[in-house]
């Protein structure tokens, strides 16, 4: 006869479910034991169950399906909240089993008691306890539809004793949704949109994740009404490769004219963001287009909302829109782009060959052009962000992760678990900052013992880079963010993973190839600079006046990568005689019209579709094919 824990399982695996990722033991036993007589399903051991619900998200996120994970009760559920919110709020469709305390001694204060079903609704679209075998296989099957369905967690808590009770309904199969319908705007919407752009004289597109399926869209629009491009983090990945628009990212992290070119427009308009920095926008004069309605209008005033897929929505109104002629907007923003990356350029080449410690920037250029084609890059919370975001280009193929909405410390190592098991044949990247790789330190275990070929880049700055620039913008002296220096590549060999330690820029390059052509998991300790920060594009003058209070700190006004190499092959889309009416025979660094950069950055634009070509209706169509 079939348990409960046993009829657990099969659904998961005829819901596709290939792994759980969690920490044995206790209340979970049932189970555990389930997957080990189950064909088809396995269970990953993790050494903190964070770090296990971590690993589910990137999972999800890079396969898209549901990934599962799990904590025994008390203590190993409630470990699980952080990586949940996470996920969560990443919008990725994860299960998670919190096990519970016998269902006889629940209320009693019992060992270990607490009340998941209670614990976990901030961080899910459904928690519920399953109370006896008759609420079986239909309450779990309903938890996987809402995690698939609305893109986000459920939560279902199981006594042990009654994971260990005989099924009283048959399994049965029952096909669980695995593709989203396209959600299509209504008309009146689409019209009034497409009036909207054709009234108004200089348009501005800014992107979030919601463009994954919407780059050639985005790209035809923005010719059509010669708009600049900007975009959230979320939306890197997705739009800034093969987009000759590019006028870079607003926020926090943001760097080159987004920010003025959303400040400057008459319409501005959001595309799939549920961008959360109202400070940065610019309040006025917005239309938001998204397929979820319960974003609308809640990061700034609307002139009007278009519930709609981003991609559907595009096709729709650009039967409507006019081509605009007046290219003056687009062209100034894509100059003042070039020129905020020019202005920056020398923060990250200046004495790279001689600067100790070593420029994180100049670790992350590197590694930018030595990664492979199709990596996933998973990235600390922290200036790690910073290095992802302004560094690491984008090409259609690569994905980079993190905890870009909750914002954990510790999330690239376990995120890089899961999706080395979502793409075994990939490269993954972990970006750990010595801060959050300390956090959770017992998952570099977890790597070595499932010999996961996960390479692991330390920015090892001994210090919390990002807190010691909250400090600064308050006008605050660093307290408490700085620690002694830890030697992470003797404690990856004491793990057994093969690993090495890099002191000097000169020897960056060779390293970071010879750790990403290892055929198994290495960690790649740098000893990079504390004082190398940054900050956003736009500051207030308080913010400023912080700076001048917290002196003798090195301050990056912004960074470029080979973003710059693109602003600079942008710039030839400006046709030559109104580029010399408004720059003369020069862009903004000197360069020449009829030239592109040269040698640095020609890899990545191979890359990336080459270098952009002036825009066309059919060359934006062939930008970015999905």
């Amino acid at each position: 006869m079939a348990t409960v824990a046993d009829q657990f399982i099969e659904v998961l695996r005829q819901a596709g479910v290939r792994r759980i990722y969690g920490v044995v033991g206790d209340s979970l036993n049932p189970i555990v034991d389930a997957v080990r007589r189950t064909s088809g399903i396995e269970w990953v051991h993790v050494r903190n169950e964070e770090a296990g619900a971590f690993a589910a998200a990137a999972e999800a996120q890079v396969t898209g399906r549901l990934a599962v994970c799990a904590g025994s009760c008390g203590p190993g559920n409630t470990h699980l909240i952080q990586g949940l919110y996470d996920a969560h709020r990443s919008g990725a469709p994860v299960l998670a089993l919190a096990s519970h305390i016998p269902s006889t001694q629940i209320g009693s204060g019992y060992f270990q008691e607490t009340h998941p079903e209670r614990l976990f609704t901030e961080c899910s679209h459904y928690c519920e306890m399953i109370n006896g075998p008759e609420q079986m296989p239909r309450i779990l099957r309903t938890a996987i539809q809402h995690a698939v369905g609305l893109r986000g967690v459920a939560v279902l808590t199981l006594p042990g004793d009654t994971a260990s009770k005989d099924a009283a309904r048959p399994t049965g199969r029952h096909d669980v949704l695995t593709e989203h319908g396209t959600v299509h705007p209504p008309a009146d919407q689409v019209a009034q949109f497409a009036r909207a752009l054709n009234d108004a004289r200089k348009v501005m597109l800014f992107c979030g994740s919601g463009v994954r399926n919407a780059h050639a869209e985005v790209m035809e629009l923005a010719h059509r009404v010669l708009s600049p491009v900007g975009h959230a983090l979320r939306g890197k990945e997705w739009i800034q490769y093969d987009n000759p628009f590019d006028v870079g990212m607003s926020g926090l992290l943001g760097y080159g004219a987004c920010y003025e070119a959303m400040q400057e427009a008459d319409l501005v308009v959001l595309l799939g963001t549920d961008f959360p920095y109202d400070p940065f926008l610019p309040g006025k004069h917005t239309i938001q287009v998204d397929d979820d309605a319960s974003r609308f209008g809640r990061r700034t005033p609307l002139e009007l909302a278009v519930h709609g897929d981003v991609a559907q929505t595009l096709r729709l109104v650009l039967e409507k829109v006019e081509q605009k002629h007046d290219r003056a907007y687009l062209n100034e923003m894509l100059h003042r782009h070039a020129k905020a990356l020019e202005g920056v350029v020398s923060a990250y080449t200046r004495d790279i060959d001689r600067h100790v410690p070593i420029h994180p920037e100049y670790v992350a250029s590197v590694l930018d052009d030595v990664a492979a084609d199709d990596a996933v890059f998973t990235v600390d919370t922290g200036m790690c962000n910073v290095w992802a975001a302004r560094y690491l280009t984008p090409n259609g193929r690569r994905r980079v992760m993190g905890s870009f909405v909750h914002g954990s410390m510790a999330n690239a190592l376990p995120h890089a678990i899961g999706a080395q098991y979502a793409a075994p044949g990939r490269q993954v990247i972990s970006l750990s900052g010595d801060g959050g790789l300390g956090m959770l330190l017992g998952e570099l275990l977890t790597v070595r013992l499932h010999r996961l070929p996960v390479k692991i880049l330390v920015f090892n700055n001994s210090s919390l880079g990002m807190v010691r620039l909250e400090m600064m913008v308050d006008g605050l002296p660093s307290y408490e963010t700085d620690h002694e220096s830890v030697d992470f590549a003797a404690i990856a060999r004491g793990a057994g993973i093969e690993s090495a330690r890099v002191e000097r820029p000169g020897d960056v390059r060779d390293a970071l190839e010879r750790a990403l052509s290892a055929p198994g998991p290495y960690l790649l300790d740098v000893v990079t600079d504390p004082n190398a920060l940054s900050i956003p594009p736009h500051i207030t003058p308080q913010q400023v006046k912080g700076f001048a209070l917290a002196a003798g700190k090195t301050v990056l006004t912004g960074g470029v990568g080979k973003m710059l190499d693109l602003a600079r092959s942008n710039l030839r889309n400006i046709p030559a005689p109104e580029r010399a009416r408004s720059r003369g025979s020069r862009a903004p660094g000197g360069v020449r019209r009829t030239g592109g950069p040269s040698g640095r950055g020609s890899r990545r634009r191979r890359r990336a579709g080459g270098a952009a070509a002036a825009p066309r209706p059919s060359a934006a169509r062939r930008c970015g094919a999905r």
